[in-house]
């Protein structure tokens, strides 16, 4: 008989509902002892995050470095530019619009406890080191190893991002929706659930109406470029669009977005070095996406949201992304380092993060990949194959 697999999204929406329902009847020692998991798992979660950083970050940062020229630095800019702009419209466009439709209430780490239920027992474990320092350390790492000849260190740099990504597939992502669970079951003994769940609906409606106008954006821009219609480039693109719906997958995707971007009229050199490059470098849906959920929970909570602090957390993000693609969990795995060090998001805010993230993750793949197309229409307009 085949296993019956079911997806990461279905047993997140399936522990949400499982914890609203459950929430007023479970008895409370059960409800104790999810208490004491979510305990032990924010202290593993706390203590991963730096190790995280550390394993995706280094290798990709140095994979980057690997290639050299004007080619790779036009590229890496634009995506890179492509990425703040849509951090900055999501953030914009949260600012202005969120404040209206979420109402400013109590802050999760009280909301997420069930009140007067202690947990059995805790066990503290202290991360190796702080976030930012796991990020410094990363880059410095990865821009090194970039430049090194010999591949001795590169390589075990390698098998330490194997061992992250495998705790990551193999520990974090299946005692997730256990978690969630936990959380959405402290909520509702707590009452507030109804609230977390009508600030789901309002941010996943606004980031789907924010990521189609994205789209349209870039192939307008890129349209300028090629003096082409831009509906009818964006209409091309949209096997890679669909593909990318069905296998949340920036890498599974390539063949069928470097396919359709070919036919948009780029030189198959160029594509063939673009659209794999920023099917790496290039997370503008997914951006977008963290962005705007941060904004929302953080005006949720009544915490401070001024533009400067997520300036640099978006210039920030656009860099951490590039860690993102091929990793089990995607762009929202790579980003709580600074979720929680510039942000001060706590194990409660990252897994709702979390949540909110995989719900829409379908889309912001689809958003990745489809604008990649218009990055490798202007690289080819720009550079040309003489660049190559």
């Amino acid at each position: 008989m085949k296993k019956l697999s079911i997806g990461l999204l279905p047993r997140i929406i399936i522990a949400i509902l499982l914890g609203i329902l459950l929430g007023n009847f479970l008895p409370i020692p059960l409800v104790r002892l999810f208490i004491t998991f979510n305990g032990i798992f924010s202290e593993y979660l706390n203590f991963s995050i730096p190790l995280i950083i550390m394993g995706l970050v280094t290798i990709a940062i140095a994979d980057i470095g690997k290639g050299a020229g004007r080619m790779l630095l036009v590229t890496a800019l634009i995506a890179y530019g492509a990425t703040l702009f849509a951090g900055f419209l999501s953030y914009f466009t949260g600012a202005a619009i969120f404040p209206s439709l979420i109402e400013s209430g109590t802050p999760l780490e009280t909301i997420s406890e069930a009140q007067g239920i202690l947990p059995y027992f805790s066990v503290a474990i202290p991360s190796l080191m702080n976030v930012m320092t796991a990020l410094v350390l990363a880059f410095t790492l990865g821009l090194g190893l970039a430049h090194l000849s010999s591949s001795h260190l590169k390589n075990v740099a390698r098998d330490f991002q194997d061992i992250i990504i495998k705790m990551i597939s193999v520990v974090i992502l299946p005692l997730l929706p256990i978690y969630i669970f936990g959380i959405f079951l402290n909520m509702t003994h707590s009452g507030q659930v109804f609230t977390i769940l009508m600030v789901f609906i309002k941010i996943i409606g606004i980031i789907f109406l924010l990521h189609i106008f994205l789209l349209i954006f870039q192939y307008g821009l890129a349209a300028l470029f090629v003096h082409k219609n831009p509906f009818k480039l964006l209409v091309r693109m949209l096997p890679a669009y669909f593909t990318a719906l069905g296998t949340q997958s920036s890498a599974a995707t390539i063949p069928v977005t470097l396919a359709q971007t070919i036919k948009n009229g780029v030189s198959s050199d160029i594509a063939g070095f673009v659209i794999p490059l920023c099917a790496t470098i290039h997370l503008s849906g997914s951006t977008l996406k963290i962005v705007a959920c941060a904004l929302a929970l953080m005006i949720m909570q009544g915490m401070p949201h001024d533009f400067s602090l997520f300036a640099g957390f978006i210039f920030m993000l656009g860099i951490t992304m590039v860690a993102a693609p091929g990793v089990p969990g995607g762009a929202i795995m790579a980003s709580l380092g600074i979720l929680q060090s510039m942000l001060g998001f706590d194990e409660s805010a990252q897994a709702l993060m979390i949540a909110l993230y995989i719900a829409m993750d379908s889309f912001g793949t689809a958003c990745n990949v489809t604008g990649d197309g218009a990055i490798a229409l202007i690289i080819d307009k720009v550079m040309g194959k003489k660049m190559l």
